[in-house]
């Protein structure tokens, strides 16, 4: 919950929480979790609720960061960059929340700019 909490914070962070953002979400989390589209939509309402409860985003990364190997966190930080990317606007706002996510986690500027090229939206 706490990845799908960051991934929802991150695309709203623009003030702009668009389709594309959502689906790409739902993406993620099916693919991260092997859901299917109604889990995974499930599973998006939940960190919907929760990105506007809390507010911590630094502990949301902490969460994650205690959870998972570099490996992981790397694909973390490209699941983020998926999202940012996927109305085709990268905002000031959005980019500098995953720098917060990735510092937390503990990835490097350059395995976070590998993610962010890596990052192709289907």
């Amino acid at each position: 919950l706490a990845l799908g909490t960051l991934l929802v914070r991150v695309a709203m962070a623009d003030k702009a929480y668009l389709f594309e953002e959502v689906e790409q979400i739902d993406r993620v989390l099916a693919k991260a979790y092997d859901l299917g589209p109604i889990e995974a939509a499930k599973m998006r309402a939940t960190c919907e609720k929760l990105a506007f409860a809390v507010e911590d985003d630094r502990r949301l990364a902490e969460l994650v960061q205690g959870a998972v190997d570099y490996a992981h966190r790397r694909e973390k930080v490209a699941a983020l960059w998926t999202v940012v990317l996927a109305d085709g606007i990268t905002d000031e706002r959005e980019a500098a929340l995953v720098a917060l996510v990735e510092d937390v986690l503990g990835v490097s500027a350059d395995d976070s700019e590998a993610a962010r090229l890596r990052a192709v939206i289907p």
